[in-house]
């Protein structure tokens, strides 16, 4: 989908979020053009990061395999970080505003 037309990321996280709907805040959030998928346990990521990629494919939607990550030990998510034990601050978000 090309992102040099107005609306098309807000188009694009409606259609994931429909296509998601079932899933969101279980274990997939969707945001912007990222779609997360997680889980505690390393055998359920897997069944789940199939389950929805075998739902994209049903839906004939791609993910680009070059700008996927999987298995992060931490993300960066709306200037916080994610981690196995906790949500943070972004450090870098914090110290650009403390100077």
């Amino acid at each position: 989908m090309p992102f040099g037309l107005i609306n098309t990321p807000e188009v694009f996280m409606d259609l994931m979020n429909r296509v998601c709907k079932p899933y969101l805040d279980k274990f997939v959030i969707v945001s912007i053009d990222d779609i997360f998928i997680y889980s505690s346990r390393n055998k359920e990521y897997e069944e789940l990061l199939r389950h929805i990629l075998e739902l994209l494919k049903n839906k004939e939607l791609y993910a680009k395999f070059s700008k996927c990550e999987f298995r992060l030990p931490k993300v960066h998510f709306l200037s916080h970080v994610v981690d196995s034990q906790d949500i943070h601050g972004d450090s870098a978000k914090i110290e650009s505003i403390k100077d």
